[in-house]
């Protein structure tokens, strides 16, 4: 798909957007494709539409030469990111997802170089992200930023299993429990406490 027929649909269908409304891209990961979204995001800000990244950072790597002077390219068009992290724990972060955290805590504070809004997302799940210390960690560590303008706190959910069961993966989750949603605002405050500590 052509980035110049995404924008021709995005202004076809403008006014059921409402005030303040954009583009966002997301993925998979959205950043494997820095050069499409060099072109589309060019289009983009031609336009005067917001243009909005949703990523998990995991395709961030300082020591890529080529990469950093695309993706310093990149953010002199980008609005917002909005940035998945999973766990702030290095190890408990590679036990979830078998990959390292830390080039997507090195994406969080190059953003902030970079003056990019980020909105910081972060799925609580029971008996593995929702330890309270932890919490407080990536909160403290987010407050450091001044371009911190989100923060949101997703419940996990279960309806990934039957998808990974249909096609016959493993589902690395299966028997965790959904989150209870009245136990989430605990959680979420728990990550506050440690922006307002890291702030003071």
């Amino acid at each position: 798909m052509e980035p110049s027929y995404i924008i021709e649909q995005y202004e076809k269908n403008e006014a059921f957007y409402g005030n303040g409304g954009g583009l966002t891209v997301t993925g998979g990961e959205p950043l494997m494709q820095v050069d499409f979204l060099i072109d589309l995001f060019t289009l983009a800000k031609e336009k005067g539409i917001h243009t909005c990244i949703d990523s998990s950072g995991i395709a961030f790597n300082p020591d890529n030469a080529a990469l950093m002077q695309k993706l310093d390219k990149l953010m002199t068009l980008t609005d917002l990111v909005m940035l998945d992290i999973k766990h702030i724990d290095p190890e408990k972060h590679r036990e979830l997802t078998l990959q390292p955290n830390e080039n997507i805590l090195k994406f969080a504070a190059y953003l902030n170089e970079k003056h990019v809004d980020m909105w910081i997302r972060h799925v609580v799940v029971p008996g593995i992200t929702d330890d309270e210390k932890y919490l407080f960690d990536l909160g403290y560590f987010i407050g450091q930023f001044e371009n911190l303008k989100a923060l949101d706190v997703l419940p996990y959910h279960t309806m990934g299993e039957k998808k990974y069961e249909s096609l016959g993966m493993e589902y690395k989750l299966k028997g965790v429990p959904a989150m209870d949603k009245d136990k989430l605002l605990d959680k979420k405050k728990a990550i506050i406490d440690g922006i307002k500590k890291r702030r003071s």
